[in-house]
């Protein structure tokens, strides 16, 4: 089981992420491309195991979605790829990013 942490925990350890770690946004593309996590790498969550290689090389991947249930799965089936280095945000996550108004990148 993974470490489980909410987005106002990661917004506070945001400052903190290092090169060899990831912040992965896992809801379909066209939500990620109307605002994410700064820095922050799209992998839809149904996808998550085409990328199983290069996640395993980082050193932490916190794992989000808008809400939490996306990324509890993607995080299930990364896992079963043997990915110890998972952060899984639970029970909150893209909406309670911008209601709280913590910065937010987007791409048009």
């Amino acid at each position: 089981m993974p470490k489980q942490i909410t987005m106002v925990e990661l917004h506070n350890q945001f400052g903190k992420i290092r090169k060899n770690e990831l912040i992965l946004d896992v809801r379909g593309k066209d939500e990620y491309l109307e605002g994410h996590v700064p820095g922050s790498k799209n992998i839809p969550y149904d996808e998550v195991e085409k990328h199983v290689n290069e996640l395993k090389t980082l050193e932490q991947v916190y794992v989000h979605c808008r809400s939490g249930g996306r990324a509890q799965i993607a995080c299930q089936t990364l896992e079963k790829f043997g990915l110890k280095n998972l952060v899984c945000v639970v029970g909150s996550g893209m909406k309670d990013w911008i209601a709280a108004g913590f910065s937010v990148e987007k791409q048009v």
